[in-house]
């Protein structure tokens, strides 16, 4: 054919056009899979094959050397996250204990094994099979790898080409080999956690912290199996694992005390410890004491029992902590036992509630000590324990006691002897029992119980015990068990729970390393401009001065002298003041001298360990111008615990000093990238700058890591919780404790209002059914609407009867027959039985 002519010329526009088509398709491909790379085809299946192109130094090549599987495998997956895949470990081959070779495929390498159906295997009820999808594409591409010796490894083989399209860039983090928690991320989880945030609330910090899900690199659901794989590494080693860390702690720390118990199975029922700031601070503080069991801090559902302590700042103070696997007897006597061998010396006051093995526990092993009652848990019932007689009638209804007690007059003639420390012993017996006769509640048990135990929950009664004004209530232990509760769940291991106790007791020593750096270096006004004042500021802290700011400006406006008197050497001051109890009358014993002796009857300094401002105004009147010594308690002062020691608490004693130097230069690091984003956040063009150099250090830390070893997961696990499992397929030595019961468990039940409870007292609603109009069931237990269904399902099935006799009579006319003549002679039948049966009542009736 002549190239010139017309059919030639129409022939190559066809081909042109063919081409152009073509290209389209390919365009239309790339922008469908915009990291398919080179597409090529399988000369023998035609099948698109996918190249992916990626820089040829990440690319292996055949004779390339690792000297581990790790390290190869570590590179091969480099590899296919740049090109858009990822990869998983394939078959090996063993030749006399030695790996010879070794397979890294891709992850779409394979299909999808068939399913069978076995009747026979199923379950009795049906069964439904999940519809899963498959990645497995069957795809080629792999990495062989080939050894002599077992330590050195070569590549063999590389098929680079793929059946299926890559991934694009910004879906790399979904796909499972690439998501994954780093080290840093697994420490922020586990911080995160000691604060009592759960994972997936760690993963939400994470996603705002680095700008997106995409990010993170993980998504929340590797976050909560990260926490599984804690609880697994854990396992049955949890008590283990406490004790050992304990045990290092005994040995390596100063004066840090530690005690267990175990069971006859070897299951831990009690922990007690303390450090040796807390016994430094029981030395000062320990005066007063209070103790309370709180639960739902663990998940074996042991009781936390924190000591609870006053500070010089006024705040509380753990003074040690124990837990207990019951709340017996038994088991507060040891826990007890352990405090007084951890600190040598028994309180001057220990304030529970009504519980009544802490009650014989504390007789038993405190017995040098007052036990003191919760005034507020006694005055809460009330309400609920008064029964009284009015018009010679008895009314034992719970509400009248409430009605009692918002009455006015009996509200206040009852506070004014009970929570007052003004009065004596003998003014709140005649008090107490003419309440009684007043309101008619002489012969109200509970009350009768309440006074004759009147010594342990008074303040009357405990005027002469020293420092027992500090506490009349466990409200201290209460605000500490809330304290603690903050930052643990009843999910908790005990590993676990030790890491949040670690972390509380941090905030706590840091919050008052902070108050006494307020004391230290800030100055209050003086406000009465005197040098009383002025003394006070230097000595106390900043809430003790507070408080005796208060006393001295109530000794301008509050306290009136009345009469002196002497009694050589001693001179008696009446005074009034307007704002005291009762009629207000107090005295001041007073000697002037080097040797000044002040002693008020309001008895403030010996219940206190604080002047009050009947005294004060005594010191001004006789030019007292410094506080003496003898009533500056130590326990008040600024400087009582050295801030030096708020530091030791959380000392590593592993020896692991690599680690923990690495730590701090992490920190370093974070807090110093942390300022350089701070200073350029507007300075664009130096923060590009800083960009790629950053950038140029993490390509030299992933060629780092192709060469480095590889760290055991279950070494990091036991470096990021602090507590070392046991290198040993034996059994624990300390088992778990299990199926504790505690009486404070809770019914775990959802609080109902007042309005459901009054509700529920009305008794339960009978439901009226809306088909039949009666009580007592509803339209789906109704037996006439039951009926009417039944019937009607009846007719349904006589009319599909019908029906498919008729289909039947023109298929086979001579079943339709037979079945008529039974038919027939049923109803003959029935008509016989009728007439037999009418026959009989006719007889009856003739009777």
């Amino acid at each position: 054919m002549d190239p010139q002519s017309s059919n030639a010329r129409n022939t190559e526009d066809v081909e042109f056009e063919d081409a152009e088509v073509d290209t389209g398709l390919e365009d239309a491909e790339h922008y469908r899979n915009p990291t398919s790379g080179n597409i090529t085809f399988d000369d023998q299946t035609t099948e698109r094959l996918y190249i992916p192109e990626v820089a040829s130094s990440c690319v292996p090549v055949i004779g390339m050397e690792f000297s581990s599987i790790e390290q190869a495998y570590v590179f091969y997956q480099t590899y296919a996250k740049k090109a858009g895949f990822s990869a998983r470990k394939g078959g090996e081959h063993h030749v006399g204990g030695i790996i010879r070779s070794k397979y890294f495929v891709c992850s779409k390498e394979g299909h999808k094994p068939q399913a069978y159906d076995d009747n026979y295997s199923k379950l009795s009820k049906p069964y439904k099979r999940r519809n899963r999808p498959t990645i497995r594409t069957g795809c080629k591409a792999q990495i062989k790898l080939c050894s002599t010796d077992g330590v050195l490894f070569k590549v063999d083989k590389f098929v680079q080409s793929h059946n299926h399209p890559f991934v694009c860039p910004k879906d790399m983090h979904l796909l499972p080999a690439y998501r994954h928690l780093s080290e840093t991320q697994e420490e922020m989880i586990w911080e995160l956690g000691t604060l009592n945030l759960g994972p997936v609330k760690a993963f939400n910090i994470m996603r705002k912290r680095y700008g997106g899900f995409e990010n993170v690199g993980a998504t929340k659901d590797d976050c909560k199996n990260f926490r599984a794989r804690i609880h697994s590494y854990i396992g049955q080693y949890d008590a283990d694992m406490v004790i050992n860390r304990l045990t290092d702690k005994k040995k390596f720390m100063v004066d840090y005390s530690f005690f267990h118990s175990v069971d006859e199975n070897k299951r831990l029922t009690g922990l007690f410890w303390a450090d040796g700031l807390c016994k430094r601070n029981y030395a000062e503080f320990g005066d007063v004491i209070s103790f309370d069991a709180t639960f739902k801090t663990n998940k074996y559902k042991m009781v936390f029992v924190p000591f609870t302590g006053i500070d010089n700042h006024c705040r509380n103070v753990t003074l040690g902590a124990g837990l207990l696997a019951s709340e017996s007897i038994e088991s507060y006597k040891w826990l007890l036992q352990s405090f007084l061998n951890s600190f040598g010396k028994q309180p001057n006051v220990v304030v529970t509630d009504q519980d009544p093995a802490m009650k014989q526990a504390i007789e038993a092993v405190f017995d040098k000590s007052r036990h003191r009652l919760c005034m507020w848990h006694i005055m809460k019932k009330l309400a609920d324990k008064i029964r009284f007689k009015q018009s010679m009638r008895d009314y034992v209804r719970t509400g009248v006691g409430h009605q009692l007690c918002n009455n006015e007059d009996f509200k206040r003639r009852m506070c004014d002897i009970v929570w007052t420390d003004s009065i004596t012993p003998e003014m709140f017996e005649r008090e107490w029992k003419l309440i009684m006769i007043d309101f008619g509640l002489t012969e109200n048990k509970w009350l009768d119980d309440m006074f004759c135990m009147r010594s342990s929950w008074i303040p009357a009664f405990y005027r002469h015990e020293p420092m027992s004004g500090l506490m009349r209530t466990t409200s201290r232990s209460e605000s500490e068990n809330h304290f603690f509760c903050q930052v643990a769940n009843s999910q908790l291991t005990l590993v676990e729970f030790f890491n949040h106790f670690d972390g509380a007791m941090d905030i706590q020593r840091f919050n008052h390393r902070k108050n006494d750096h307020i004391s230290r270096n800030t100055v209050p006004d003086n406000f009465s401009e005197s040098t009383l004042e002025d003394d006070a500021m230097k000595i106390y802290t900043r809430s003790i001065f507070a408080d005796q700011q208060a006393e001295l400006q109530g000794t301008l406006s509050e306290c009136l002298p009345i009469e002196t008197k002497i009694e050589d050497p001693f001179l008696r001051i009446s005074m009034k003041d307007w704002k005291a109890h009762g009629d207000g009358l107090l005295e001041v014993c007073f000697k002037k001298g080097d040797d000044v002796i002040a002693l008020c009857t309001c008895r403030r300094f010996e219940q206190y360990g604080l002047l009050c401002k009947h005294i004060y105004f005594v010191f001004k009147m006789f030019k007292v111008k410094e506080i003496p010594n003898k009533y500056v308690m130590r326990r008040w002062t600024k400087d009582v615990v050295p801030n030096d020691l708020n530091n030791t608490f959380d000392i590593t004693v592993d020896g692991d000093d690599a680690h923990k130097k690495a730590k701090e230069v992490a920190y370093e690091i974070m807090q110093t990238g942390e300022y350089i984003i701070g200073n350029l956040i507007k300075d664009f063009d130096h923060l590009l700058i800083v960009r790629d150099r950053m950038r140029e250090m993490k390509e030299m830390v992933d060629e780092l890591r192709i060469t480095k070893p590889i760290d055991p997961k279950f070494d990091r696990y036991s470096r990021l919780i602090g507590y070392e499992k046991p290198n040993t397929d034996e059994p624990p030595t300390v088992r778990v404790p299990t199926g504790i019961r505690n009486k404070g468990r809770g019914s775990h039940k959802r609080i109902k209002s007042k309005k459901e409870k009054i509700i529920s007292l009305k008794g339960k609603r009978s439901r009226t059914c809306s088909v039949c109009k009666i009580k007592g069931h509803d339209i789906r237990t109704c037996e006439e609407l039951k009926g009417k269904a039944t019937a009607a399902a009846d007719k349904v099935a006589n009319k599909e009867g019908r029906k498919r006799r008729a289909i039947q009579l023109e298929k086979d006319p001579n079943l339709v027959d037979e079945e008529d003549e039974e038919v027939e002679s049923g109803d003959e039948e029935e008509f016989e039985e009728s007439d037999e049966a009418e026959d009989s009542d006719f007889e009856c009736e003739d009777e």
